[in-house]
């Protein structure tokens, strides 16, 4: 962003609205941030045996690994989150960012385990400068462009998540695991710096100078007095739970026999869904138009659509490829709606909505993670996809039910 957009957009969220879009190369600055923001969280999953070894783990013991980051990124979702309605959003960035880059270093440096789960804590609690640079974007653009900037900026989330596996993998068959976490906290570095040139200066927060125990506890009050936060927070648990279920747990069979993939191979699985959520990267755009609720409801039964393509794993994998593609389409669109309509009700409370959203895409993910592979114990890949197709279903008839029939209020007509 140039100084003149700096100027431009600083101004015009002082009055509650934007002037003009922000520029192509400062979105792609956005969702590049969110994009390796991600990754930092999900690097770990492919690693975990390795790092058992390196460390002197046990198995039984390295999967909280995987759960301390998740623990973080939730407290980060309360406690921090909050505060780009409080304090300048650019300081709060970069500040996140640095910090984010020490923790990486502390990962990818640690000797013991104790290291190695502290710094994995601050990890998953610093990641959630995504969210702050979602609510920042969302407010920085014009009302017009909101949903075409959010999908941008939240594809480079899904990008992250989907590609972080297969960078860990490659990166780890160069140089170990350790390698991972340093390369990604040297580029953690080069993009505070990028983001301190290109975020504009003071911006002005609509609860400056309210204590940080009010601005938490009206975090909570919004759910109370926003019905689409509480309806769209429910899509989120509901689609990132069967979101989470296919890729907590499809390496298990995958890494079998009679496939026996190794981790790199398996990773690739998400660059399959990276073309389907970048093709949804535009259904902000349906939101700009009104048509967001065509956009979820059509995108719900998507979701449920893909599960009988990927039940057919071992008949076919590029059966499981095309149920990759329709559900991973399908997530990323419906959450783009999700933060495009939340954002447009209270655009002053942007990242209280964001990150109380996002609290339950959390939980969705978690719940969903340990379902799939209790599931998988109990009643394999076929169990796996029923339980990912009911949930898929829950979402679905909660659309039908509930959602499809909620008249719009009058602050959100254009988008809802």
């Amino acid at each position: 962003m140039t100084n003149r957009d700096a100027t431009q957009a600083g101004a015009a969220s002082a009055g509650g609205t934007s002037t003009r879009d922000l520029s192509p190369a400062t979105v792609l600055l956005f969702a590049v941030a969110c994009g390796l923001s991600v990754a930092n969280i999900y690097f770990a999953q492919p690693l975990l045996d390795t790092m058992a070894r390196d460390l002197d783990i046990t198995p039984a013991v390295i999967g909280i690994v995987v759960t301390l980051t998740q623990i973080g990124y939730a407290f980060g979702l309360v406690l921090i989150v909050p505060l780009g309605d409080l304090v300048d959003r650019r300081r709060l960035i970069v500040g996140q960012t640095l910090l984010s880059a020490l923790a990486l270093v502390i990962v990818g440096t640690a000797s013991n385990a104790v290291v190695l789960l502290a710094g994995m804590v601050l990890v998953g609690l610093l990641a959630v400068v995504i969210q702050v640079l979602v609510a920042f974007a969302a407010t920085l653009a014009t009302p017009a462009a909101r949903g075409r900037t959010i999908g941008t900026v939240t594809s480079g989330v899904v990008s992250g998540i989907l590609l972080a596996r297969f960078a860990a993998g490659a990166l780890a068959d160069i140089g170990g695991w350790r390698l991972v976490y340093l390369t990604s906290a040297a580029l953690t570095l080069v993009l505070s710096a990028l983001l301190a040139q290109a975020l504009p200066r003071h911006q002005p927060q609509p609860m400056a100078g309210v204590s940080y125990a009010k601005l938490l506890r009206s975090t909570a009050e919004l759910f109370v007095q926003e019905p689409i936060l509480r309806e769209r927070a429910t899509f989120a648990l509901l689609i990132f739970a069967s979101f989470s279920v296919f890729w907590s747990s499809v390496v298990l069979p995958l890494a079998a026999p009679p496939f026996s993939l190794s981790h790199a191979t398996i990773g690739m699985l998400g660059i399959a869904g990276l073309a389907g959520a970048l093709a949804a990267r535009n259904s902000g755009r349906l939101a700009d138009r009104g048509w967001a609720q065509r956009t979820t409801g059509l995108s719900l039964f998507l979701m449920l659509a893909g599960w009988a393509p990927i039940a057919c794993l071992h008949s076919s994998l590029w059966l499981v490829l095309a149920g990759v593609v329709m559900i991973d389409f399908a997530v990323q669109a419906i959450h783009v709606t999700n933060q495009s309509l939340i954002v447009a009700v209270r655009p002053d409370a942007a990242s209280r909505l964001v990150g109380g959203y996002m609290v339950f895409y959390s939980i969705g993910s978690g719940a969903g993670a340990i379902s799939s592979t209790m599931a998988y114990a109990t009643a394999g890949w076929i169990g796996v996809c029923m339980l990912g197709a009911a949930i898929s279903a829950t979402a679905l008839l909660f659309w039908i039910v509930v959602v499809s029939k909620t008249p719009a209020r009058a602050s959100c007509v254009q988008t809802y």
